[in-house]
């Protein structure tokens, strides 16, 4: 039998199911939200849209397209120049702050054993979401001793080696999800905000549902709009990631710190093959120089963590 030669002229529908993959890739802002808020679903996923290479690449092989091949370094090339630079370590030493966030999940079945493991990491602050009422008591007694400042708002506090003063709940939806409070360092002044936003979900019928999120999305961006102190950290479990248009209020304002100090993507959610990183340190008014992902806790997210320079 004779053996399948490479060619220009097969392939062609791989090809362009390559050059689409690459427009996705590039144009993902004009993937329109109207419909099941498939823009927001795709930009939450965004990172491995790079794996469709794959399978176009096995294909192009099979059929011996030259065409093909060719056509494949588009997205080859868009997702580098999307998302290359995350893959590179940018932490360094240093620092003056290190902060903690983590959603603990309120059917946390160690309570305690969490509390212990984010205050081995030796942060300054650590900042907790999903807090169940019954289960403050345990938080505070692991964490009393290394951190004797705290407050609980709602279902999410905040425990400092340093003082807190005018510490205030956030109003971002009917209960409280969101606090605000400010950090007096031997350097000055940090206003911390903590927040919890809706979750999201994605269903048949009506495809990915987020309008929740970004209904509080909007208020707590509207605080952190009115925020007159200096340096500002932003915390939290955002039910999103920083590529999705839905945190532009943020993003627009504030940097990821991860994005500018981390060392690859820092997936956090969910705990045990994390896909997204949907848990957020953001800032302004300081220089992230460290930022990473913790290891899994008895909580369905990864902990976050950055060391901040003032």
């Amino acid at each position: 039998m004779r053996r399948k030669r490479w060619t220009w002229r097969r392939g062609r529908v791989i090809a362009a199911f390559a050059v689409l993959t690459a427009v996705l890739l590039l144009a993902h802002p004009l993937v329109p939200n109207a419909v099941g808020n498939a823009g927001s679903l795709l930009e939450t996923f965004l990172p491995w849209t790079g794996l469709l290479v794959v399978p176009l690449l096995v294909a192009a092989l099979v059929r011996r397209s030259a065409l093909a091949l060719v056509a494949l370094l588009l997205p080859a090339l868009a997702w580098g120049g999307c998302f290359g630079g995350r893959l590179t370590d940018k932490r360094e030493p240093g620092g003056d702050f290190t902060i903690v966030s983590h959603n603990v999940n309120d059917e946390n079945p160690d309570p305690a054993g969490t509390a212990r493991a984010l205050a081995a990491t030796g942060a300054r602050v650590i900042a907790l979401e999903e807090l169940k009422k019954s289960e403050v008591p345990k938080y505070e007694d692991a964490l009393a001793a290394a951190y004797p400042y705290h407050s609980v708002q709602g279902t999410v506090g905040v425990w400092s080696t340093f003082p807190l003063r005018d510490t205030q709940p956030v109003a971002i939806m009917p209960w409280t999800r969101a606090l605000r409070t400010t950090v007096d360092t031997p350097k000055g002044p940090v206003a911390v905000f903590v927040a919890h936003l809706p979750s999201v979900r994605v269903r048949l019928e009506a495809g990915f549902t987020a309008g929740g999120r970004d209904a509080a999305m909007g208020l707590l961006a509207d605080a952190i709009a009115q925020e007159s102190a200096a340096r500002t950290v932003l915390v939290g479990d955002f039910n999103g990631t920083a590529d999705d248009r839905a945190l532009a209020p943020i993003t627009r304002r504030m940097r990821a710190a991860q994005d500018e100090a981390g060392d690859g993507f820092g997936f956090t959610w969910p705990a045990a093959l994390p896909l997204a990183r949907i848990d957020q340190i953001f800032v302004a008014g300081v220089r992230p120089v460290a930022a990473w992902t913790l290891p899994a806790t008895a909580s369905d997210h990864r902990p976050v963590a950055a060391t901040l320079a003032f």
